[in-house]
């Protein structure tokens, strides 16, 4: 790779930071050498470019030869009326908006013909070539060209007609992936390992492995069987606490310890030309209920292109000729294939019904998809789609079968494809909807253009778009939510996204706030509010705000659809009133929590030591200065609190708040001499401190070692001055120190060894043995006892600061840190990784480094464009069902994670009806008002 190429990837790593979470950067750095086609910049195609273009590839070529026409505005969210009046062409008119998402990704047009007399040369400089609104034929002789270099270019296919949708892969016969799934390796750590053939590997106790047969496990730390560390085998699955790695029988016996790390290793892939695919094609099933699904829409869409090439036309818009037609040309393509599916005569009906039109949302849902595979495509990061994947919404279009073909009929405007698809009558309902977005970061743009294209809140006497989000934006969500550029960063969310919302229909009403919807801002939103909106939609990060949100929707009778992702991974739920279960009706497992003695004194993950060190920041630069302030508010001057304590007071907190007085560093050398003593209490004592309470060779009751796997023994760390990860935290903890106390210092005095005296090693703090906590079941105490020694000391303390004239009304204030984790240049990640690591290495365990610890410290959900795209799109298809009234059976909930890849439909939750005396029927919709105290009796189910 270049230094150009490098130079960008760095640059772009602030804007990139969400994505190479899920990524990783070699990915990112072969993302950054590829070169992509992508022809057709229709509704589907300017889907995938979007994505595609903000992941970051180096160049992307658009082509399109189509001049922009009204039917365009309610499919291309890039296209405006202005195009249309000066008639450009549909890639030229797109290109700017298309390169503006990223700085980073050379676009350039191409409005050549492309077809069967077209020489394709020019494709070999294209790693991955992309086709939407291609004809069958001339996809045929571009996906032959491709396979047949060396390497293969990847191909790649997709298309949406009407109700129906297909996406194609090719990746050439052979196609290596590194990292088949994009998960962390799994640590197991051991408890057992039997000498025999084979040998058996148990785990700790209530901690299941969660491997998988054929998986390949390395070992490390295995006390006993020492010959197992370094070594790598291939395991077969037991039981979930157990698995076998092969003859142990000659090896020496296991005593403790040891942990196994999985090991990733690469995966051949192999696919098949789009011609043979075509007669016996590979598909990836959606919705298990229906099996048999993905093949018949194969049919479908096969005899959808024989009709275009006999006719030199698509269907005819609602024509129930053209439809009996093409149904007769689904039944001897059928017989074409090796298998011979069965023809779905609803799904061939309302394809060709519809074929003329477009569902915008269906195509950010396959754009979505289909825009993951171009970044497996480049980086060999992921499982690719082998080979097919068919999505359609017979669901949406089965309730309309009474309407007249008249309903379907263009009217003229920017509704048309629309209209073609679900009739005018839905059109209008979505005209006139009230919806309430909650939250416009990465999903909640992708809905809103949704909402523009759909013509959501646009009725002339009827209809609202509500969003709220309180955020700002940053530079880290310019990578997924779309509607943001560089100039908009540090301004709200919600005005923004509404903003940009208009530039895409001018004629969506929205009112935008940046209010936040939480139980600790009840008022904010009331009962009557709620009852206005004919919809909410959440899209948000945070589960508590969602189930209060959905309280409010059970309480208020009105339907929500929730969803979200985390990295590839996403998910859609639809909740309607009196239908399905609530949100609120199933709880997530909960997070598992790290026990106080873990973190405090017996580490065994690097996760563990990153939290300790999350917590630390919390207490030193945030919790403790919080106290100090709010102390001294109450009392304002130290001669009042002396006072009170000499005559017997009480004063809740005081010790504490008179001993970070007494030791208040007042110049930058001492915030050094502050840091460095932490050094040596966080470092080397509390090592010296378990070691005096537990030595190495301590026992259990049972005979077993205490220092045995998950416990480590630690060792104190010795301060070496010219140590990088030593010298990192005494800078980063002085220069929080020096915040919190409002010491002035520059960067220069910083680096300057004359004024960073601590390297010498002695350091005035001795070590006192104390009692180590060991139950995991303890929390940490709220409050610490005082004795009468601490309140003597306390005395003389304040009568020192007030005699040397430094308990003054300055001396009485701090400056609380709120940990921000994207601003790099304030160094609270700083602080926790070489805090983490520090203590990484005091118990031998192995350090993590900057980027992964902001990760954990920061709580960082991986985000890619993508897998919200696609998401965004299933709950706009979801919006259209729900506007129309549709029966239970309609609404599917979804689960997908585009690394593997899977997509999964389900039936919503029906609700539960329970039965209580006098055969009243109580759900978690019912209300009741009691005008006495009669009880109810226990509940009966239905």
């Amino acid at each position: 790779m270049n230094i150009i190429s490098i130079s960008l990837i760095l640059q772009g790593f602030g804007f990139f930071c969400r994505q190479r979470y899920v990524l990783g950067d070699t990915a990112m750095q072969k993302m950054a050498q590829s070169h992509v086609f992508l022809s057709g910049i229709g509704g589907l195609g300017v889907e995938i470019a979007k994505n595609i273009i903000l992941a970051g590839v180096k160049a992307l070529t658009v082509h399109d030869t189509k001049q922009c026409t009204k039917w365009d505005l309610g499919i291309n969210f890039f296209i405006h009326e202005d195009d249309i009046t000066s008639q450009r062409n549909r890639a030229e008119a797109t290109l700017h908006r298309i390169a503006e998402l990223n700085p980073y990704v050379h676009v350039a047009a191409s409005v050549v013909p492309l077809d069967e007399t077209t020489d394709l040369s020019f494709l070999k400089q294209y790693q991955c070539v992309i086709l939407t609104e291609v004809s069958l034929l001339l996809q045929k002789k571009i996906n032959d060209f491709c396979h047949a270099q060396q390497p293969p270019i990847k191909f790649i296919s997709a298309d949406v007609y009407g109700i129906c949708s297909r996406l194609f892969c090719d990746f050439g016969d052979e196609f290596e992936v590194l990292d088949t799934t994009g998960e962390e390796p799994k640590e197991i750590f051991i408890s057992n390992i039997t000498q025999s053939n084979p040998g058996i590997v148990t785990c700790l106790e209530n901690h299941p492995h969660r491997l998988e047969t054929g998986q390949f496990l390395t070992f490390r730390e295995v006390n006993g069987m020492s010959c197992l560390n370094g070594s790598t085998h291939q395991i077969t699955v037991v039981s979930p606490y157990s698995f076998s790695i092969g003859d142990t029988s000659d090896m020496e016996p296991y005593l403790h310890g040891g942990i196994a790390v999985q090991v990733k290793t690469p995966k051949m892939f192999y696919f098949e030309r789009l011609e043979k695919q075509i007669i016996n094609p590979l598909c990836l099933v959606a919705d298990f209920s229906k099996p048999e699904a993905p093949l018949q829409i194969h049919v479908a869409m096969l005899a959808l292109n024989h009709f275009q090439e006999n006719f030199g036309r698509g269907p005819n818009i609602g024509c129930l000729q053209d439809a009996e037609e093409m149904l007769k040309i689904a039944m001897s393509v059928s017989e074409t294939l090796e298998n011979k599916p069965q023809v779905n005569g609803d799904v061939v009906k309302w394809l060709s019904r519809t074929a003329q039109g477009f569902l915008a949302p269906l195509a950010a849902a396959v754009g979505g998809v289909a825009s993951q595979e171009v970044l497996k495509a480049v980086t060999g990061k992921f499982s690719p789609l082998q080979q097919w994947l068919y999505i359609d919404m017979l669901d949406i279009v089965t309730p309309l079968e009474k309407m007249g073909c008249e309903e379907f009929l263009p009217r003229g405007d920017r509704y048309d494809a629309l209209r073609a698809c679900i009739g005018d009558s839905l059109c209008q309902k979505l005209h006139d909807l009230n919806v309430f977005l909650v939250g416009c970061g990465a999903i909640g743009c992708e809905m809103l253009k949704n909402f523009a294209l759909l013509g959501v809140g646009t009725g002339q006497d009827k209809g609202l778009v509500t969003i709220t989000d309180p955020d700002l934006i940053e530079k880290s969500n310019l990578n997924r939510q779309f509607l943001f550029r560089p100039h908009h960063i540090q301004k709200p969310k919600s005005y923004t996204a509404a903003e940009a919302t208009l530039n895409i229909n001018p004629y969506l009403k929205i009112d935008s706030y940046i209010n936040k919807v939480c139980p600790a801002t009840e008022n904010t939103y009331s009962d009557e509010f709620y009852t206005k909106q004919d919809v909410i939609v959440t899209a948000l990060d945070n589960v508590e705000a969602r189930r209060y949100i959905d309280s409010r929707c059970v309480a208020n009778l009105r339907p929500l659809i929730d969803s979200g992702t985390m990295g590839t991974k996403g998910h859609t739920e639809v909740i309607v009133p009196h239908l399905t279960e609530s949100y609120n009706s199933h709880r997530d497992p909960p997070e598992e929590e790290i026990p106080f003695c873990t973190l405090k004194s017996f580490p065994a993950a690097i996760e563990h030591t990153i939290q300790w060190a999350r917590d630390k920041f919390e207490s030193s630069f945030s919790h403790k200065p919080s106290l100090f302030n709010k102390f001294w508010q109450t009392y304002p001057s130290a001669e009042e609190v002396l006072q009170r304590i000499k005559s017997g007071e009480s004063l809740e907190g005081c010790f504490h708040v008179i001993k970070t007085l007494s030791r208040r560093p007042r110049s930058w050398t001492q915030c050094v001499e502050l840091a460095r003593v932490k050094f040596e209490k966080y470092f080397s004592h509390k090592a010296l401190q378990l070691l005096h309470s537990f030595p190495l060779d301590t026992r259990l009751k049972d005979g077993s070692l205490f220092w045995q796997s998950p416990k480590r023994p630690p060792f104190p760390v010795k301060f070496e001055f010219n140590d990088p990860l030593h010298y990192g935290f005494i800078v980063s903890a002085a220069k929080l120190f020096a915040t919190v106390y409002c010491v002035p210092f520059t960067e220069k005095v910083i680096h300057t060894a004359t004024v960073f005296p601590s390297h010498n090693l002695d350091v005035p703090v001795q070590f006192w043995p104390d009692v180590v906590q060991t139950d995991e079941t303890a929390r940490k105490p709220d409050h610490i006892p005082v004795s009468s020694e601490d309140e003597r000391n306390a005395i003389f303390q304040l009568e020192k600061s007030i005699v040397s004239n430094e308990a003054l009304e300055n001396d009485l204030q701090m400056k609380p840190i709120s940990f921000e984790k994207d601003d790099d240049s304030n160094g609270h990640i700083d602080f926790i990784t070489a805090a983490s690591n520090l203590r990484a290495k005091m118990y031998n365990i192995e350090p993590a480094d900057r980027f992964k610890t902001k990760r954990i410290a920061g709580k960082i959900i991986p985000a890619i464009a993508t897998a919200t795209a696609a998401v965004s799109g299933l709950v706009a298809l979801e919006l259209i069902k729900v506007v129309g009234g549709y029966p239970a059976d309609a609404y599917k909930n979804c689960f997908l994670n585009l690394a593997i890849p899977i997509m999964v439909f389900t039936e919503t939750l029906r609700i539960i009806i329970k039965m209580y005396i006098h055969h009243t029927i109580f759900t978690v919709f019912t209300n009741f008002t009691c005008m006495n105290k009669k009880e109810f009796s226990t509940p009966k189910s239905k």
